[in-house]
């Protein structure tokens, strides 16, 4: 590894939004579900923005153009401009610019955030394999994406077009739970032509260089729901990174983490930009965070004591990362879950 693998949470005396200049927000599963706000998002948001945090949306999601989803930001009560989005539609079209020529002809998988995204990098957005397209662009679609889609993108890349992919989320979360991402497509795509695409979105290179050009950010702060985009994506860039548990993850895959998917910090939800983070300490084998302690006790993780819920959900961090090092925890955690009621 060419990081130190981390062996529990940070702690904060500053609130975070003090400690950082900006976040960069997932939003699937961080600030909304489908159409509707997570709670305490917006009201957590707004205090941070007023408080001088810059906000900065980082999504994988290619379905939406930048104004649109900053429209819909907006209307929840999030007063945002499309500048402050970043889309992987974004991210891929940029890397697919890199090595197009001007003016490429480009077979688009997906919805219309992608196909502005690659307007805006000169390319021209095609709808069938029979245009000759140079390349395919697979982003999410939306759950009404014909499936004659994945077949031109078949067709263009047996005809020798060059395959790129917004991003590899498998799922993604909405208000009814989680669906398919953008990634399950691309599996499909995968089956049928053996091929592999060149992928931008979190956690890869070309959307943390896509963040950084267009945030500016210096002290940045990654928030997000996902392990495997959003934390290590942070991990991959070299930044910190706050894990709310509003989305994707669980307490459970959060304990049996890798270190590239081990947060800096730990919340239950966007409040937590607002407020200091408790630090955890170690007593013997034993660790700590505000009135509970977690130890490992024949492969088991074990919590005791009383007090807010994801205290203890840290002390157990602690505990579990400590005990696998730079590997992943095989412990048992169910009792301890159960026992925080998480």
């Amino acid at each position: 590894m060419s990081q130190q693998y981390r062996s529990r949470p940070l702690g904060s005396a500053a609130a975070l939004s003090e400690a950082y200049d900006t976040a960069l927000l997932d939003l699937d599963g961080v600030v909304y579900a489908g159409g509707h706000a997570i709670v305490h998002a917006v009201d957590s948001l707004v205090a941070a923005r007023e408080g001088g945090m810059h906000l900065a949306y980082v999504t994988n999601n290619a379905l939406r153009t930048p104004d649109a989803v900053a429209e819909h930001l907006t209307e929840l009560g999030v007063p945002a401009e499309p500048s402050d989005v970043i889309t992987s539609a974004q991210a891929v079209a940029r890397l697919m610019s890199d090595q197009l020529p001007a003016g490429a002809k480009v077979l688009v998988v997906g919805g219309e955030g992608l196909r502005v995204a690659l307007r805006e990098r000169g390319l021209v957005p095609v709808e069938s394999a029979d245009d000759e397209p140079v390349a395919v662009a697979q982003g999410y679609g939306g759950p009404d994406l014909p499936w004659g889609r994945f077949a031109e993108a078949a067709y263009a890349i047996a005809r020798g077009a060059v395959w790129f992919a917004s991003n590899t989320d498998l799922t993604i979360p909405g208000a009814r739970g989680i669906a398919p991402g953008n990634g399950a497509a691309v599996e499909v795509v995968r089956i049928a032509t053996g091929a592999e695409p060149q992928v931008a979105g979190k956690p890869l290179p070309p959307m943390h260089r896509e963040t950084v050009i267009r945030t500016g950010a210096e002290r940045p702060l990654v928030v997000g729901d996902r392990l495997d985009t959003d934390i290590e994506g942070a991990f991959n860039g070299g930044v910190d990174s706050l894990l709310v548990l509003t989305g994707v993850t669980d307490a459970a895959q959060l304990l049996a983490a890798e270190p590239k998917y081990r947060p800096t910090f730990v919340d239950r939800d966007l409040r937590g930009l607002l407020t200091g983070q408790p630090e955890v300490t170690a007593e013997g084998g034993a660790f700590r965070c505000g009135g509970w302690s977690a130890e490992v006790r024949e492969d088991a993780l074990v919590v005791e004591g009383e007090g807010d819920a994801i205290d203890g959900l840290r002390a157990l961090c602690g505990a579990a990362w400590t005990h696998a090092g730079e590997g992943s925890s095989g412990l048992d955690s169910g009792k301890a879950v159960a026992r925080l009621g998480l």
